[in-house]
């Protein structure tokens, strides 16, 4: 109805009747301008083609209005355009304000006039458009285009209508229509193939696929006009149902009803066979006799060969492995057994479709399995020392213990096998030859035995001799208040250089310093004599854990002052220059002065004194030595000095110890003989 109003400022006001406590929102001027440019500049709207348009044409005072709508049965998805058409006689009227209403679940997409207010149930454009009755413009037409969404009512006409503001008043025609009916959506239903034959109490997946539907809609599942049962869609528009049918023949079939959105549909119809199982029998077959330990084959024959399904093998009534798959009518189980009589059957459990069965027992009768016993002991032994003394069972048994015997008397308690071996360490306390055996006790599935004596040759251990030589060299002569060197050697029994222990050297009986380090056979004290005379040296080598100390003989040094200017000497070695390991030579020292010489040599295989200090005699000094260290020797010979002659050493000479023979009278020459400055 049309009101008219003489103020402008109350027809402004009355624009805003009704709209409070809603939310206003605008789009610019620039998206409803390009939404409407594409529309009129050839873009085509989803639903306007083929479509079922309606108008309603009424009249108010001398304004005509006609609402056009482009499809009054729309479907969702579908764009719908409303246009609203004004046309006059009389006199002008300028249009002000034009509102268009329509469903809350329909969505705004463009309009004709610029800056559009969009709400949820209407929409407004404002401006100002002249109506002429007889010259143009003597129309102007609002159109208004919507998409229709999911949240329309489906089969339920849905009411249009518009309002205005204007010049000469205001008009309100908010259920003129025409009335929109938006359709259910069309679904359609398809059945999933369905196996057949299957047989009773199989269970089998009925699937349906449903297109249009909503996740939670129901599905429902028919033999015929008999419903089996219910499944409801997913989110991919797929329901299910377990189905476990009975003998016949079955007519299944997916059926979607309608719901408050979406049509019926329903699948064709898929036809179902549906069997008893088939029966079956088996036979077990099984050896007569077997050994205990040793694998033998059991056999099910299950009949038809067709069959399938699983073996259950059982041993007196218990079951025996894993079940086996049956594979062309046949069924083995590789076994080994325990002695004894055993009652073996074997129960077929049928797959879908065949029926379960049970074979009539058989009898093996199975014996302990023979074993061999070897017993391994060392050759010789010595009382005191322990021996590993081993017992193999063969086959390897699963069990069992070994007693081992000496003659007849058991050693030790019987001991348990691992991996078919017994091991026992023994020490024997008597000498002579001992028969050493060994007693396998057997164990379920394995026979006794024994094995073969094996000899061991028992003696008293060998002491090692004790002795130890202990030789000083020292020299002859000394002066006061100059260092000599008094030297030691340590060997044993066997001539061996001694590593260990110390020696304590004494001049009278008294300690002469602290014991000194025995280091490959050498230990070495510097020592310095206060007093003139005859000093009597000696060693003691303490021993050590293996090897008893010893002592020395003595040796004098005879001390004396320093002149005040003692005669230079020279000394000369000769040796030869190879020899044999074990071969005696001779070492030869010749000392020469101004005056007649006396006093000792010390020979020195590098820094090892070699054997004792040797007297001067006519100034000459020798020495038998026999090395045993193959190599090169590097040889020197020390005099000591004496009473107003000075100490010197010779240069050294080389003695290559090898195992050949030297070459006979090849010696090292005399050198010469430089005195002292």
């Amino acid at each position: 109805m049309r009101q008219r109003n003489s103020k402008a400022a109350t027809v402004r006001e009355g624009r805003a009747i009704g709209m409070t406590g809603r939310t206003s929102r605008r789009l610019t001027a620039g998206a409803a301008v390009a939404a409407l440019s594409a529309t009129l500049l050839g873009g085509f709207s989803p639903g306007l083609a083929n479509a079922a348009s309606e108008s309603v044409t009424w009249s108010d005072g001398n304004s005509k209005f006609t609402r056009t709508v482009s499809d009054t049965t729309a479907s969702v998805g579908q764009i719908i355009e409303v246009k609203t058409k004004f046309e006059r006689s009389g006199v002008l009227e300028i249009i002000y304000e034009v509102t268009d209403h329509h469903p809350s679940c329909w969505e705004f997409v463009s309009s004709n006039k610029s800056n559009p207010q969009v709400e949820s149930d209407y929409t407004r454009v404002s401006g100002s458009w002249n109506v002429w009755p007889n010259i143009n413009p003597n129309s102007q037409t609002f159109t208004f285009e919507y998409r229709v969404t999911e949240d329309c009512a489906r089969d339920t006409p849905l009411s249009t209508g518009m309002s205005y503001d204007g010049s000469l008043g205001a008009g309100s025609y908010t259920d003129k229509g025409p009335t929109v009916t938006v359709a259910k959506d069309t679904t359609t239903t398809s059945l999933a193939a369905v196996p057949s034959p299957l047989v009773v109490g199989q269970l089998v997946t009925l699937t349906a696929t449903v297109t249009g539907g909503a996740q939670g809609d129901p599905v429902d599942f028919y033999n015929g006009d008999t419903k089996i049962g219910s499944g409801e869609l997913d989110a991919s528009g797929v329901a299910t149902y377990d189905w476990a049918p009975a003998t016949g023949t079955w007519s299944v079939q997916a059926m979607f009803p309608s719901t408050a959105k979406a049509k019926s549909s329903e699948s064709a119809a898929q036809n179902v066979q549906v069997n008893d199982p088939v029966s079956t029998d088996v036979v077990v077959s099984v050896p007569g006799t077997a050994v205990a330990g040793e694998t033998v084959d059991l056999t099910a024959q299950v009949s038809p060969t067709d069959a399938q399904g699983t073996v259950q093998f059982a041993d007196n009534g218990a079951p025996i492995g894993d079940q086996i798959e049956v594979v062309d009518g046949a069924a083995t189980l590789p076994y080994t057994f325990s002695a004894g009589q055993h009652s073996i059957t074997a129960e077929f459990f049928g797959a879908f479709g065949f029926t379960n069965s049970t074979a009539a027992p058989q009898t093996v009768t199975v014996t302990d399995a023979a074993t061999t016993a070897a017993v391994t002991v060392p050759e010789a032994a010595q009382t005191g020392d322990p021996v590993t003394l081993s017992a193999s069972i063969s086959p390897t048994p699963t069990g069992g213990t070994v007693q081992f015997k000496d003659g007849l008397a058991d050693i030790g308690t019987p001991v348990e096998l691992t991996d078919g071996t017994a091991i026992l360490e023994h020490t024997f306390t008597s000498v002579g030859s001992h028969a050493i055996s060994a007693y396998y006790s057997g164990t379920a599935g394995f026979a006794p035995a024994t094995a073969p004596a094996q000899s061991v040759s028992v003696t008293d251990p060998v002491v090692a001799p004790r002795d130890t030589v202990t030789l000083l060299s020292v020299p002859g002569e000394a002066k006061t208040d100059e260092v000599v060197d008094l030297w030691v050697t340590v060997r044993d029994a066997a001539g061996d250089p001694v590593d260990g222990g110390t020696v304590q050297f004494r001049a009278g009986g008294q300690d002469l310093g602290d014991p000194v380090a025995v280091s490959d056979g050498v230990a070495r004290l510097p020592h310095t004599f206060s007093a003139v005379g005859t000093h009597a040296i000696s060693a003691v080598f303490s021993g050590t854990a293996a090897l008893d100390g010893s002592t020395t003989v003595t040796r004098n040094v005879n001390v004396t002052v320093p002149t005040q200017v003692d005669v230079d000497t020279a000394t000369a070695l000769t040796v030869p220059a190879s020899a044999a390991p074990g071969d005696t030579v001779t070492l030869w020292a010749s000392v020469v002065s101004s005056v007649p010489v006396e006093g000792t040599i010390q020979f020195f295989d590098g820094e090892t004194p070699i054997g004792e200090t040797v007297d001067l005699v006519d100034g000459t000094a020798t020495l038998d030595y026999a090395f045993t260290i193959t190599g090169a020797h590097s040889i020197t010979a020390v005099y000591s000095g004496a009473e107003g002659l000075k100490g010197s050493t010779s240069e050294p000479r080389t003695l290559d110890v090898a195992s050949v023979d030297p070459a006979p009278g090849d010696t090292s020459s005399l050198g010469g003989l430089p005195f002292g400055s």
